[in-house]
């Protein structure tokens, strides 16, 4: 074996578990990303477009995100990477590309639990009367020291959790059908704005301003990839993986967008915090209702363990390849990297503090938007500059394909603007010094000099290494030495 220029030991101490995953658990944990999604905050936009202002939106998020993870489907098989859009994009634009591609993904998932633990706050409050600071730390510290234990225990968990979100989600469909009556889709009086009518009340601002509330409905699919490392048969199980997770998806969205507004009123499900709750209630089944308020609990629980699963493979990659500090790569005895779950966790902690739910998302969203751009453009390129890729799995439709995501996703990037402005400015500013910290510091102290070097060590097996240089377990201690 031809040995790459990068001591061996580095990347003893920093092996992940391969062999973890098959496809059924990589659906699993694309599903629980995002379920929460379906629970809250998505219906918010029919308060900004109307329902057919806001099913338009919808369906160009859905398009976007389908054309997105079928690119991804393709690049996560011939590349399988913890780096996820980080991993691809070095391969197809250089380090710097890779690197902002991974910003941008970090941004998104480091924010994204922060928000989510404030809603599990006001959840757990609504049951128990309980919330603040306190409950924000129990549920960080129990959902990291489960992810401590090891991949496969934190995976199977988190397939429960989802599960009992999954029945709440289909629980609701089933007991709506009956109540549904396509007038109430259209109970919102049309405005005086341009375009407006019955189907779209508020016109076609509506529509722009509605797109990233389209996006919670799949956001953080894209995440699967991070797991690619610790795939059965990475070239096999990811495009599965992350098909069958955007299938499923488009499956729940459609549920919940059609018939909750047909059973209980647009105007109404536009206004709920607890949009599930609300129609079960309007529909008159208050003790099912009762039960999906508890199992939405769960929904934002999968969400929230699943997304500390995927910033953590996110920063231990970026920090591998020497991007951000060498030290939160380092992995445990269970081939766990434990301070890539603990640092950033207290991070998240710390900004959950502020109690500002709404504007995370919005920054996580701007995040999102812009990675999906350049993993759309990555898909492109590396069609382009590397026709003869070993490609297990290839995108339909090719760049056409992956070129409607980048279109998509620039336009969705400018409807967060039409929303909430001070997210998208305060985003943009934290991707400014990011970026900054990275072409005065960080690009000097890359550990492999080429994404091919970085892949053959990726691809290394532990008993490829040298087994005279494989050192201890790291301790937490290590960390002050790397």
């Amino acid at each position: 074996m031809t040995q790459p220029s990068v001591d061996q030991a580095y990347l003893a101490k920093r092996q992940l578990r391969k062999g973890t995953a098959g496809w059924m658990l990589l659906a699993g944990l694309g599903v629980s990303y995002v379920i929460s999604g379906d629970f809250a905050g998505w219906n918010f936009g029919i308060a900004e477009a109307g329902w057919g202002g806001f099913a338009i939106a919808a369906c160009l998020m859905a398009l976007m995100y389908l054309a997105l993870v079928l690119s991804l489907a393709e690049m996560s098989a011939a590349i399988p990477a913890a780096g996820g859009g980080y991993s691809f994009a070095r391969q197809a634009m250089g380090p710097a590309g890779g690197y902002l591609t991974g910003l941008a993904v970090l941004i998104e998932y480091a924010l994204a639990p922060a928000a989510i633990v404030i809603f599990i706050g006001a959840a757990v409050e609504s049951l128990l009367g309980i919330n603040g600071p306190l409950v924000y730390l129990i549920f960080y510290a129990v959902f990291i020291g489960i992810h401590l234990a090891g991949v496969g225990e934190a995976l199977k968990v988190m397939m429960v959790i989802s599960g009992l979100a999954v029945f709440a989600i289909i629980a609701t469909a089933v007991a709506l059908i009956g109540n549904f009556d396509a007038a109430n889709l259209f109970d919102i009086a049309p405005t005086d704005a341009a375009g407006a009518s019955t189907f779209i009340p508020f016109g076609w601002y509506g529509i722009w301003a509605a797109l990233p509330f389209g996006m919670w409905l799949f956001l953080a699919v894209e995440g699967v990839p991070l797991a690619a490392e610790e795939a059965k048969d990475p070239a096999r199980d990811m495009p599965k993986g992350i098909i069958g997770a955007m299938l499923f998806l488009l499956f729940t969205a459609l549920l919940v967008v059609v018939l909750l507004a047909g059973a209980a009123g647009a105007e109404m499900i536009g206004q709920s915090g607890v949009p599930l709750v609300d129609a079960l209630n309007a529909a008159g089944n208050p003790m099912l209702a009762t039960l999906v308020n508890v199992l939405g609990l769960a929904g934002l629980i999968a969400s929230f363990f699943s997304i500390i699963y995927g910033y953590s493979r996110l920063v231990f990659a970026l920090s591998r390849a020497g991007y951000i500090p060498k030290a939160l790569s380092l992995t445990s005895e269970r081939k766990v990297p434990y301070l890539a779950l603990i640092v950033p966790g207290v991070f998240g902690f710390l900004v959950s503090l502020s109690g500002e739910g709404d504007l995370m998302l919005g920054m996580a969203v701007v995040g999102a938007t812009i990675s999906y751009a350049l993993m759309a453009l990555s898909h492109i390129m590396l069609r382009v500059k590397q026709p003869d890729l070993l490609r297990p799995y290839k995108t339909p439709g090719g760049i056409v394909t992956s070129g409607i995501a980048l279109v998509l996703s620039l336009v969705a990037l400018t409807g967060v603007y039409a929303f909430d402005p001070r997210a998208f400015n305060y985003t943009i500013v934290l991707f400014i010094a990011g970026a900054a910290y990275y072409f005065l510091y960080s690009k000097n102290h890359l550990v492999a000099k080429t994404a091919e070097e970085e892949f053959a060590l990726v691809s290394a097996s532990p008993e490829e290494l040298d087994e005279d240089e494989l050192p201890p377990t790291p301790t937490p201690a290590d960390a002050a030495k790397l």
